[in-house]
């Protein structure tokens, strides 16, 4: 028999107490102002651990500073004296080559050739040629090889021999730019003249010279785009020598001027002899009796003239900052005398002893003639004084604290400076 559904029948709920909703609310709300309580206590917690650790943390971080710092001054304030050879790489007929440090390796030419080796000593890839007078204008990323009073020069980047340049006259002077570009000063018995050339020898600039016009060339720099040229000229004036600095602009700056000549500056009794860029704006020309900075990207303006009032031994630099060897008057001795690019004095130190080679290396000017070797770090601390096994023929720093390459009659060394 089958039930059928009751159709009145319906549920009928407990109404509740109005005493126990009010309870039961009450209840709630203390529960929700614990639970509120527990979490803020929890977010406190929270944000005292975070402190906590953010002090361990600026702790940490000061005792490292610190503790480098120690080390630092440990390693750059004191003065070594010996060497510890940690590697070495002996290569035949070292002493009959010259040797400098180029684009992360090290260039190896000689009258018959040029190579490229790596910090091992490996050679990558060389070059035959004959060269009766050698000498080399290096950059950063280009080299030019010449030969002194013959015809040819070789444009050199890392990766080989990049062109050979013929020229019309004997060679004098050359400064290469970062892409190969090459200008030259030309002389005979006769006559003078600046030329540039592209790194496979055509004729970019051909500018003729005389002792009645500009004068005699004496120094040549190009800035590194090739755009800009620096030439130092000296003639006499009314009996009175005179030196000519004269900047020359291939770019829009030049178009429409006299031999795209953009700025000239005259320094009477004064031979302005040496002249090199330190970047594409700031350049300098460095006389017997003082030096002046220029400014200027694309027509350079002296900015500042220093006058100096010792002897110029020899001039250095890099991008940087400009190095003098001065020789002290009435005593023994010389002056190590460093200017940054705005002509302020960074380094003075006196010293003896005659070096035939100085150099900068980032913030070191490394001075060394046969075994004997000097360096003074930018602060103006002697690093190193001392001698080496074997003549030295180039050394500079590598990566590492107090780590070098010494390049001798013997081979190739991996040195670190020792007490």
């Amino acid at each position: 028999m089958i039930r059928q559904r009751d159709r009145n029948l319906h549920v009928v709920r407990e109404q509740e107490d109005p005493t126990d909703r009010i309870v039961r609310e009450i209840l709630d709300e203390l529960n929700s102002e614990d639970s509120m309580q527990q979490r803020q206590q929890k977010q406190e917690t929270q944000n005292r651990k975070r402190k906590k650790l953010r002090r361990r943390l600026m702790l940490g971080i000061m005792l490292l500073v610190v503790v480098l710092g120690g080390v630092y001054l440990f390693v750059n304030l004191q003065t070594y004296g010996r060497v510890q050879v940690t590697d070495s790489w002996r290569n035949k007929g070292t002493a009959s080559n010259s040797y400098r440090e180029f684009a992360d390796g090290i260039l190896k030419f000689s009258r018959d050739g040029v190579s490229y080796l790596d910090q091992k000593g490996e050679e990558q890839w060389n070059h035959p040629y004959q060269i009766k007078n050698l000498f080399i204008d290096i950059g950063e990323v280009s080299a030019a090889v010449a030969d002194k009073g013959g015809n040819d020069i070789f444009v050199i980047q890392k990766d080989g021999v990049k062109g050979e340049i013929h020229t019309s006259m004997p060679v004098e002077r050359v400064s290469i730019s970062r892409q190969g570009i090459v200008s030259a000063i030309l002389k005979n018995d006769s006559s003078a003249a600046v030329m540039c050339y592209d790194m496979v020898g055509n004729v970019l600039v051909e500018h003729k010279t005389s002792s009645a016009g500009t004068g005699y060339p004496l120094d040549i720099a190009l800035s590194s785009d090739g755009r800009v040229m620096q030439v130092l000229y000296f003639f006499t004036q009314e009996g009175r020598i005179t030196s000519k600095v004269i900047y020359y602009n291939f770019g829009e700056a030049g178009e429409g001027r006299t031999d795209n000549q953009v700025s000239s500056s005259e320094y009477v009794d004064t031979v302005m002899a040496s002249g090199f860029f330190l970047d594409e704006s700031t350049s300098v020309a460095v006389g017997d009796n003082c030096l002046a900075i220029y400014r200027g990207k694309e027509t350079p303006k002296e900015a500042k003239r220093i006058n100096l009032d010792k002897e110029i031994k020899s001039v250095f630099h890099n991008k940087n900052y400009i190095g003098l060897i001065l020789k002290n008057e009435g005593r023994e001795g010389y002056e190590l005398r460093l200017y940054n690019a705005d002509g302020k004095v960074v380094i003075s130190k006196n010293f003896t002893g005659d070096y035939s080679n100085v150099k900068l290396c980032g913030r070191q000017v490394i001075m060394y003639d046969g075994k004997k070797c000097s360096i003074f770090m930018r602060n103006g601390i002697l690093k190193f004084d001392g001698e080496m096994d074997s003549d030295i023929l180039e050394i500079f720093p590598i990566m590492g604290v107090n780590r070098y390459i010494v390049i001798s009659a013997d081979g190739i060394d991996k040195i670190r400076l020792v007490k």
